[in-house]
């Protein structure tokens, strides 16, 4: 960077000053100015033995007068399934500068050096929650729903009087997981990565962490229950460890192994939610007020839950270095989407341009066969082969299903299609795609 600075991946023996830094900068406004101690144990989590970390997933940026680390951040890779096609994902978490070196763009430069790697490691999906509008000028965009399902309040849960510990309805009860369930959990992910929506699926090694390998203090660490049947287990519920400061239950996970349980399998959930809840509420001594599923509104969770008051949805900022890349590689989702619609293009090719670059998506016999890249038009608007102008934005969007085609034409005037036998085909191309991911932060 210059001679004060120099950006370097993290080594364990970063792992006591890294937990330094970050306790010291994230999250001041709750702890009063204070370290955190569950960001500390977070990141001391991150560097011993988390499944989706190495150590040189931190980047460092190093002061140079006294070998300190200064600012950072970690990427935590992991592959997500996009309605069936595998999708390596990196989550961007921990972005923090010790106050005094602040004002030197150690941010933007440790970015840069993020997105450069992921770009040579073949990562198209970087994501992150954070500061309202920051990351959009590092490249990121709103592309991805978070929340806005109802939160249920504690009184519209299962009384006191049923509260038990082993809660069951139907021969259906919700107990604590244990690592003798991570295989099951697993199977269960593996089933729902093949469906129609966005997840995050974990594999029995990750199960088996989230079930026990973080430190008690750990502010990521989530309760891993799990909905069985006698020995069968069904599905499974992850909340938080404790309440939030306004006393919410946070879930940030639900799933179901048969979709027809779900039914019987939610109110089992909301009277488990509902015990644990009063549980967190007379150790903490903090008054349990609500249920707050940080699930899409379209949930089976949420839908089949009580009248709860509703939540604006968030988003999670996402960046994609090459959308044609990410085109291709999702071409068997798109020719399986067209197939599905009964739809055959009847031209040699179709081509998306994103004002700079252009996708050219090749067809036999009216179905996809590859996607490759253009040098984009020069005026795309009026090229007689672009069939579609998009935005980048807006052909992000589609492309990870946050948006529809009709969306993205009342939202960016710019996205221009070259006639109705276009616009069909990119309508049944790119449908709203439902967000079941709990990221393996």
């Amino acid at each position: 960077m210059n001679d004060r600075y120099v950006v370097r991946p993290g080594r364990v023996s970063d792992a006591p000053a890294l937990a330094r830094l970050h306790a010291s900068v994230q999250l001041q406004s709750v702890t009063g100015g204070q370290p955190h101690p569950g960001i500390a144990a977070w990141v001391e989590d991150l560097l011993d033995g988390h499944p989706s970390v190495a150590p040189d997933d931190f980047l460092v940026a190093e002061d140079t007068a006294t070998g300190r680390p200064v600012a950072s951040l970690v990427g935590l890779r992991q592959n997500w399934s996009l309605a069936g096609v595998p999708l390596p994902v990196a989550q961007v978490e921990l972005v923090g500068t010790a106050p005094e070196h602040r004002g030197n763009r150690l941010t933007e430069h440790l970015f840069a050096a993020l997105h450069h790697r992921y770009a040579l490691d073949g990562v198209p999906v970087q994501m992150i929650e954070g500061i309202p509008y920051f990351y959009r000028r590092l490249g990121y965009d709103y592309a991805l729903a978070n929340d806005g399902a109802c939160s249920m309040p504690s009184s519209a849960l299962p009384g006191a009087s049923q509260d038990r510990s082993d809660n069951r309805i139907a021969g259906m009860t919700v107990r604590p997981g244990t690592v003798a369930d991570a295989d099951a959990l697993a199977d269960i992910d593996r089933r729902l990565a093949d469906g129609n929506a966005l997840v995050c699926p974990r594999d029995a090694t990750v199960w088996r962490y989230e079930i026990t390998g973080r430190r008690p203090a750990d502010l990521a660490r989530r309760v891993v229950a799990v909905l069985a049947h006698d020995a069968e287990v069904l599905g499974y519920l992850v909340h938080g460890a404790r309440l939030s400061a306004t006393g919410e239950l946070v879930v940030v996970a639900a799933a179901c192994q048969r979709p027809v349980d779900w039914p019987r399998a939610a109110a089992v959930m909301h009277a488990h939610l509902g015990h644990v809840g009063r549980q967190y509420e007379a150790s903490a001594g903090q008054p349990f007020t609500a249920v707050r599923p940080i699930l899409d509104p379209e949930h089976p969770l949420a839908r089949l839950g009580p009248p709860g008051v509703p939540r604006r949805p968030r988003g999670w900022y996402v960046r994609i270095g090459d959308l044609v890349e990410l085109l291709a590689r999702l071409l068997p989702l798109l020719r399986e989407r067209w197939r599905a619609a009964d739809l055959r293009w009847h031209e040699p090719a179709l081509t998306i341009d994103t004002y700079g670059r252009a996708a050219r998506l090749e067809f036999t016999d009216g179905e996809l066969s590859a996607v490759t890249v253009l040098r984009g038009a020069v005026s795309p608007a009026t090229d007689p082969g672009t069939h579609a102008a998009i935005p980048p934005g807006g052909l992000l969007h589609l492309a990870l299903g946050h948006r529809t085609l009709p969306d993205v034409l009342d939202a960016w005037p710019d996205c221009l299609l070259r006639d109705r036998v276009t616009e069909q085909f990119l309508t049944a191309a790119f449908p709203r795609v439902p967000v079941r991911v709990w990221p393996r932060n």
